[in-house]
C-alpha cells in the first residue's frame, strides 16, 4: 500500500542533495560487495519514487526478496548516514569537535598520552572559543581520566586547576540546563494553548515561571546562559501578552548574535527563531519602520550562503520570512497585494512537506485566510479556514477557535443565513469547551444572534454600538488576547464606512507614519 511519508528511509533519501547522492554511490561502490550492489538497487528504486510503495520495489527489482527487504533497508539507512558523515563539514562545529575527540581517544588507546592531552587542550580551546560547553566538559573529563590513571608529569598544581575548571563548567551546565528546560516548557505551553485565557491561566503561568527561573540566572555572562534567559523571558511575556517584555527580550536575543556574529553559523536555528520573534514583536507593536529594517535584514540572511547552508536553515528561514511578509501586508493594509504570495507559499509547503510540522502549516493557512478576508474575498477565506477546522490536530486550540470564529463571520458577510444559526451554536459551544470565551467573543456572538431580528437600517447603529464596546474592551490588557488573532475593530469600522477591511487598515498605516 502506498505510503507517502511514514517510511523513514524514503524520507531520508528524499532530503539528499545531488552531491550527497553522488558521494554515497562512490562510498558504497568502493568494494563492490554483493550486498552493497543490492542496496544501490534499492536506493535507486526509492529515489525514483514519488510515493513509497514496496510492491513497486519487488516488481522492478526481482533480485530483492521480501524476506531481505527489512535488513537491506536498515543497512542502506546506516550507509547513507555514514557517507554523509564522511563529507567534511567545517561549518558544523559539533561534527568537528566530535571528530577531534575521536582522534584524542585513538591516540590514548595507542598509549600516546601526551599527544592525546595536547589534542584535548586544543579541543577545549576550540570549544571555549565557540561556546560549546558540552564538548568542553567531555574533553575535560577525558583529560582528568588520563591524569588520574597515568604518570604524565604534567601535574604541579594541575589537579586543583582541573577541579576548579570542572566546578565552574558544572555550574554553567546546570544553569543552561534549567534555563533551556524553562524555555522549552514555556514554548510547549504556547504551542498547546496559545496565550493565557483567564486569570487562572495567568496565575499558573506566573507561579510556574517564578518556581523554575534559577536564582541569579541573569548574572551569568555565557552565550547560552543569556540566550535561554532571554528566550524564557520572551516566551513568558508573549504568553501573558506583555508585549513590551516580549519585544525587549526578543531584541536582546537577536543582539546576542550581533555581538558574537560567528554564533550565527554555529546556532543558525536560534538566530532564525530570534529574528522571527523580533519581527513578530515589531508587528504587534506596529513598529513599522523597525519592522521594515529587520525584514530586509532577514531577507538578506535567507538569500545568504549561511541561510542555505543546510535544508533545515533553508526551510525554517522560509517559514518565518514568509510569515513576516504576510504580516507586512497586514501592517500596511495591502491585503490584495499580499495574495500574490499565496501560490508561492503553496508550492513551498508542498516542496517542504517532509520537513514542515503541522503547526507551521496551520499558521500559514490562518494567515492566508486573513489575507483573503481583508481583501473581501470571503469564499476563499472559508476555503483556507476549512483546512484548519477539518485538520485533526491537538495543536493550538486558540488557532482552532479563532479559525471557527472568522469562518462564522465570513459566512455572515456572504449572507448565508440558512446555516448561520447552527454555526453560531456550534462555534460558541466549541470555544466554550476550549475555555476561549472572553468578553470580546461573547459580544460578537450576541451581536450576530441579534442581527437576525434587525432591520437593515438598524444594523449600522448596532455595528457602531459593538465598535464602541470593543474599543473600550481593547484597553483592558486581560482582554487583548482576542485582538491578536482578529482585527475585529477594523472589520467593524469597515462595515460602518462601507469599505473593505484593507482600506481601513491602510488609512491607519498612513496616519501612523505621517504622525
Amino acid at each position: 500500500m502506498p505510503n507517502r511519508s511514514a517510511d523513514e528511509l524514503f524520507q531520508l533519501i528524499k532530503t539528499l542533495e545531488k552531491g550527497e547522492k553522488r558521494h554515497f554511490k562512490l562510498y558504497v561502490n568502493r568494494n563492490g560487495a554483493t550486498e552493497d550492489l543490492k542496496i544501490i538497487q534499492l536506493f535507486d528504486a526509492i529515489d525514483r519514487m514519488e510515493i513509497y510503495d514496496e510492491e513497486v520495489i519487488f516488481k522492478k527489482n526481482p533480485s530483492i526478496l521480501k524476506q531481505q527487504l527489512s535488513n537491506l533497508k536498515a543497512h542502506l539507512y546506516k550507509q547513507i548516514l555514514t557517507s554523509i558523515r564522511l563529507i567534511r563539514n567545517d561549518q558544523n562545529i559539533d561534527i568537528l569537535l566530535h571528530e577531534q575527540l575521536d582522534y584524542a581517544r585513538i591516540l590514548y588507546n595507542k598509549g600516546l598520552y601526551h599527544q592525546s592531552l595536547k589534542l584535548l587542550q586544543k579541543i577545549k580551546d576550540l570549544a571555549k572559543a565557540n561556546n560549546q560547553i558540552t564538548y568542553w566538559v567531555q574533553a575535560l573529563f577525558f583529560e582528568k581520566k588520563i591524569e588520574t590513571l597515568h604518570i604524565t608529569r604534567s601535574f604541579n598544581d594541575r589537579a586543583n586547576e582541573l577541579v576548579a575548571e570542572v566546578d565552574d563548567l558544572n555550574n554553567r551546565l546546570s544553569i543552561v540546563g534549567k534555563l533551556s528546560n524553562l524555555a522549552l516548557q514555556l514554548y510547549g505551553w504556547y504551542i498547546k494553548v496559545g496565550h493565557v485565557r483567564n486569570e487562572e491561566d495567568m496565575e499558573n503561568l506566573k507561579r510556574f515561571f517564578e518556581l523554575n527561573m534559577p536564582e541569579h540566572a541573569g548574572d551569568f555572562t555565557g552565550f547560552y546562559e543569556r540566550l535561554y534567559f532571554f528566550q524564557s523571558h520572551a516566551w513568558y511575556g508573549f504568553i501573558q501578552q506583555d508585549v513590551l517584555t516580549y519585544y525587549k527580550n526578543c531584541q536582546r536575543w537577536v543582539d546576542l548574535f550581533e555581538k558574537e556574529p560567528f554564533m550565527i553559523k554555529i546556532e543558525p536555528q536560534h538566530y532564525i527563531k530570534g529574528m522571527h520573534n523580533l519581527l513578530n514583536a515589531h508587528f504587534i507593536l506596529r513598529n513599522d519602520k523597525r519592522f521594515h529594517v529587520d525584514l530586509k535584514r532577514f531577507q538578506a540572511f535567507y538569500e545568504s550562503k549561511e541561510g542555505n547552508a543546510t535544508m533545515n536553515n533553508h526551510v525554517q528561514s522560509f517559514v518565518y520570512l514568509y510569515l513576516a511578509k504576510i504580516n507586512k501586508h497586514f501592517l500596511e493594509g495591502t491585503f490584495s497585494d499580499g495574495l500574490e504570495l499565496v501560490s508561492e507559499i503553496e508550492i513551498k509547503l508542498k516542496e517542504f512537506e517532509l520537513q514542515l510540522d503541522r503547526h507551521r502549516t496551520l499558521v500559514f493557512y490562518y494567515k492566508i485566510a486573513c489575507l483573503y478576508f481583508g481583501s473581501g474575498d470571503f469564499n476563499n477565506t472559508i476555503v483556507y479556514l476549512n483546512k484548519i477546522i477539518h485538520w485533526k490536530s491537538d495543536l493550538r486550540s486558540d488557532l482552532q477557535c479563532y479559525a471557527r470564529l472568522l469562518h462564522l463571520i465570513s459566512h455572515y458577510e456572504l449572507g448565508n443565513e440558512a446555516i448561520l444559526e447552527s454555526l453560531i451554536r456550534s462555534v460558541f459551544r466549541f470555544m466554550s469547551n476550549m475555555q476561549n470565551l472572553g468578553r470580546v467573543e461573547k459580544e460578537i456572538f450576541t451581536f450576530l444572534r441579534n442581527s437576525f431580528r434587525l432591520q437593515p437600517k438598524m444594523l449600522k447603529s448596532e455595528f457602531s454600538n459593538l465598535l464602541s464596546v470593543l474599543t473600550t474592551v481593547h484597553e483592558n490588557s486581560s482582554e487583548s488576547r482576542s485582538f491578536m488573532y482578529l482585527d475585529i475593530l477594523s472589520w467593524l469600522e469597515s462595515k460602518l464606512n462601507g469599505v473593505p477591511v484593507q482600506t481601513i487598515v491602510r488609512e491607519k498605516f498612513i496616519s501612523r507614519n505621517n504622525s
